[in-house]
């Protein structure tokens, strides 16, 4: 009998550790290296989102059917032009025709620009510079989805963190309304319009340079230049000063790109459209 007893009493401890692991084994993994896990990484996000405030409307329009990326991975693994030495990064980024468009670009939007420059302090030189790097005066926008590419990177193991907050962004911006899903469209990390501004940045520094009530960073030429201009003032820039290695200016510049290359390519681009 007491073996009996010991037998029954052991099966069932053996019944509760079982179900205990079984919430733990059918949650979803915080991350994945592979498509296998994404659908249920997706499901468990849609509820994060909804306790964090996005509406079901804008889960719905960004998250219904979101199938995982390959290509957006493939992409993140190769950018090998950061660790480039300035020579070779410049050569391969700037050249006279980038120059010279940028030149008429200043000439066609000198109005804009003047304008842009009086209420931020920052130069048109500066946020030319900016727009023919990020994406060639907007030849190279992106045309990808951008919430399947936030949510690709968002579950990929190597910058989840950072990705899960700018796909919440970007649900954020269609929650409130700034943006519908479908026009949602950009560079291959999630970036938005010429400018390339991350969903965040949108939320922060965006604003509304041409009065229509919209904050359009993908067809708006005033608001794409005045989000610009207010991102780096938001960051310390200051007016009527160089941005040359070394000064308070180049430093503001590392917070649009940390890579130091692209720094000194802002900074030496600018100098010679001015």
């Amino acid at each position: 009998m007491s073996n009996c007893r010991f037998s029954i009493r052991l099966s069932g401890n053996l019944l509760v550790m079982f179900l205990a692991l079984v919430p733990l084994a059918a949650a979803a993994a915080p991350c994945g290296s592979n498509s296998a896990g994404f659908s249920a990484w997706v499901a468990d996000f849609k509820k994060e989102a909804r306790a964090k405030g996005i509406s079901q409307r804008a889960i719905n329009a960004g998250l219904s059917g979101v199938t995982y990326n390959r290509r957006v991975i493939r992409l993140d693994r190769s950018q090998r032009s950061f660790k480039l030495s300035f020579k070779r990064f410049y050569a391969r980024r700037v050249s006279s025709r980038l120059l010279t468009k940028g030149r008429r670009m200043m000439r066609t939007h000198a109005r804009l620009l003047s304008r842009i420059q009086k209420r931020y302090g920052v130069p048109p030189q500066i946020i030319v510079s900016i727009w023919g790097l990020e994406s060639n005066y907007g030849r190279g926008s992106g045309r990808m989805p951008i919430v399947r590419s936030l949510a690709t990177l968002a579950y990929d193991c190597r910058r989840s963190a950072f990705f899960k907050r700018e796909l919440l962004a970007a649900l954020s911006i269609i929650s409130r309304g700034y943006m519908p899903a479908s026009e949602m469209r950009g560079g291959w990390a999630g970036e938005i319009g010429p400018m390339q501004f991350l969903a965040s940045s949108y939320l922060k520094y965006s604003v509304d340079f041409d009065g229509n009530g919209r904050r359009d960073l993908i067809r708006s030429v005033p608001d794409m230049l005045g989000s610009t201009a207010n991102y780096l003032r938001a960051y310390g820039w200051r007016r009527g000063q160089g941005w040359g290695a070394g000064s308070a200016n180049y430093n503001v510049l590392r917070g649009w790109n940390k890579a130091s290359v692209y720094v000194k390519t802002i900074s030496v681009m600018a100098g010679k459209l001015r």
